[in-house]
């Protein structure tokens, strides 16, 4: 199930709930300091140094349960009482360079400024630009409302416990939180709260899509229609087809304008090229219909803009729209059984609400809704950091996986046409949601896979590996890890 995104005295009320039936605080904190020794081990090698910085309260009793099951590894363990007495010694450890820090400083129950020596300790570890390890949260962030109180350590990942805090998402967060990680499991009874926003995780997706018949054929798989590419962005077009091929749908047809022809299909082989013509009838005979990608060239037909408002408002099959036709979409109602999904980054969600990228940033969650509203309550993934996936009305997702070596130009394409490869599959069309939120964690977890691989990868690469990673596992029930 996914996680809700919860507030500090929601996490209070849940751990109270917990300690009334039963379970002890020394209980979940060995399960914690497991959880942490597991993720310092992926971290480093054997020969790696350790530094691991607890302070007084549980925050630091976690990653001193952590200690405990790293005795085969270098492991230095700070323990910080008072901060202007501990800044030698803390200084003298982050000379020797070690591998990680562990931050274990404070926990989510810091909301009010810290005080000139803790903020100096705080600048000192942060100017040695070490990776950090932060537990829960970043020390000295207040987990509701992603400011620093005073000054906060700026982590590399951030481990955060049972469920993301509000705080943690904020724009103003990123610079400390780094990668955002959530452990769900660490003993606590099953999260009483819900929430308008939650976090994806890789379990949700347990056995999907699901496995194929034996009997079947590229028939039960779909037929997908793109229409991308125009001369200069040519790739795009390939990309997105690529993708769309990871996705295994039954039969693709890409229809690329007369102009970008001959260099499209050259590149393509199981896919079927097309030149456009303007009487395509695209909802004939295809399950799902992707437009947008590559499709900016001034000299572009005409028609395809007019195709693209017509499909928008008619077509009975599933429409994906990306990059430049999310400009040509027509504002207004639409029926509720018809699935619209349109892709946009910053830029272009920015645009579509007529806000500068940083001021549509500002406020993610609004804006997907105001799009979405203007556009028929359609799915939108406003993509970037934490990429987030939902429409108008109901939950909001937000997706954890991915890493900032997607910033390159096709990734996008590779991930609309994966998005589309799959919704034109008629099985898995039931749960629209499910699917695309599949489609966004796959292309980020691709991504993270392939960091693990190489260093300097690139889009090929990454239509390369999308797909390939190994089925989530079946998540155990929170009581079983108590």
């Amino acid at each position: 199930m996914p996680s809700p995104v919860i507030n500090v005295s929601q996490m209070r009320q849940w751990e109270k709930c917990t300690w009334a039936l039963g379970t002890t605080e020394s209980q979940v904190i060995a399960r914690v300091g497991e959880i942490i020794a597991r993720r310092v081990r992926q971290l480093v090698t054997a020969d790696d140094l350790v530094l691991i910085i607890a302070g007084k309260g549980n925050n630091g009793n976690d990653t001193r349960a952590a200690k405990d099951k790293l005795s085969d590894l270098r492991v230095r363990l700070c323990e910080v009482n008072d901060p202007e007495k501990s800044l030698v010694e803390i200084t003298h450890l982050l000379e020797q360079r070690p591998a990680l820090v562990v931050d274990g400083l404070f926990g989510i129950g810091i909301n009010r400024p810290l005080d000139e020596h803790w903020q100096r300790l705080i600048a000192q570890i942060n100017d040695a630009e070490l990776r950090v390890l932060s537990v829960d949260t970043p020390s000295g962030l207040n987990a509701d409302t992603g400011e620093p109180e005073g000054a906060a350590i700026q982590a590399a990942i951030t481990l955060t416990l049972g469920a993301p805090k509000q705080g943690l998402l904020s724009p103003a967060a990123s610079k400390y939180v780094g990668r955002l990680e959530v452990a769900p499991e660490i003993g606590l009874i099953p999260n009483p709260f819900t929430s308008p926003i939650n976090w994806t995780l890789g379990e949700d997706f347990y056995n999907f899509p699901p496995p194929r018949s034996v009997a079947a054929n590229k028939g039960d798989f779909g037929r997908l229609a793109i229409v991308a590419g125009s001369a200069g962005y040519h790739g795009a077009a390939v990309l997105t087809s690529r993708g769309a091929q990871r996705a295994r749908a039954g039969l693709i047809t890409l229809h690329t304008p007369p102009s970008v022809y001959p260099v499209v299909a050259s590149q393509l082989q199981a896919v079927m090229v097309h030149q456009w013509h303007p009487k395509l009838d695209l909802p004939d005979k295809n399950n799902a219909v992707l437009i947008g990608p590559g499709l900016a060239a001034k000299d572009l037909p005409e028609e395809i803009r007019d195709a693209t408002e017509l499909l928008w408002q008619k077509s009975p099959v599933p429409l994906v729209i990306d990059a430049s036709a999310l400009d040509w979409i027509p504002v207004g109602p639409l029926p509720e059984i018809m699935v619209r999904v349109i892709t946009p980054h910053p830029g272009e969600a920015g645009r579509l609400l007529r806000l500068s990228a940083d001021q549509m940033q500002a406020n993610r969650p609004s804006a997907l809704r105001e799009i979405s509203r203007r556009l028929g309550n359609c799915w939108v993934v406003l993509k970037g950091a934490q990429t987030l996936i939902g429409r108008h009305e109901g939950p909001l997702f937000v997706n954890p996986s991915g890493n900032p070596e997607l910033a390159q130009g096709g990734s996008g394409d590779v991930l609309s046409g994966y998005i589309a490869g799959l919704l034109a599959q008629c099985a898995l069309q039931a749960d629209p949601l499910k699917t695309i939120r599949y489609a966004v964690w796959e292309h980020g977890a691709a991504a993270d896979r392939l960091n693990h691989k190489k260093k300097n990868w690139v889009v090929e690469d990454l239509a390369d590996e999308l797909g390939n990673g190994s089925p989530p596992t079946q998540p155990s029930p929170a009581w079983q890890n108590a």
